[in-house]
């Protein structure tokens, strides 16, 4: 059994892959946009998955599922718009929203994503 870890510090991985599986620890805005709205966030929430998508050999189009954390319900339209933009048609994971507490009073978004992994 083979488990490969990238980016692994005391606390967490980055991602972990497993069987063409990775599982990506939570992302959430880029310093640049962490005192913006949602719209902001979370296209820098989602430009931070793209580059962790490409670091462990995925994409967009491997996505598996996707659980989005929200700090505040109202923001769901708008966060929905930002992510209807970046999943590519006919390729949407199974995908959970919850509003949930965030690490930091400034974000408002935060989302894991599991994706396949090209061999």
């Amino acid at each position: 059994m083979t488990i490969q870890r990238h980016d692994t510090k005391a606390r967490m991985s980055r991602a972990v892959i497993h069987q063409g599986v990775a599982y990506l620890c939570g992302q959430v805005t880029g310093p640049e946009a962490r005192h913006e709205g949602i719209k902001a966030q979370t296209e820098s929430m989602l430009a931070r998955v793209d580059a962790l998508l490409k670091e462990i050999g995925s994409s967009r189009e491997q996505l598996l599922s996707a659980t989005i954390y929200l700090k505040d319900g109202n923001d769901f339209a708008a966060m929905n718009e930002v992510w209807d933009a970046w999943v590519p048609e006919g390729y949407a994971p199974a995908r959970t929203c919850v509003c949930a507490p965030l690490p930091a009073d400034e974000l408002k978004v935060e989302i894991t994503v599991t994706t396949a992994v090209s061999s």
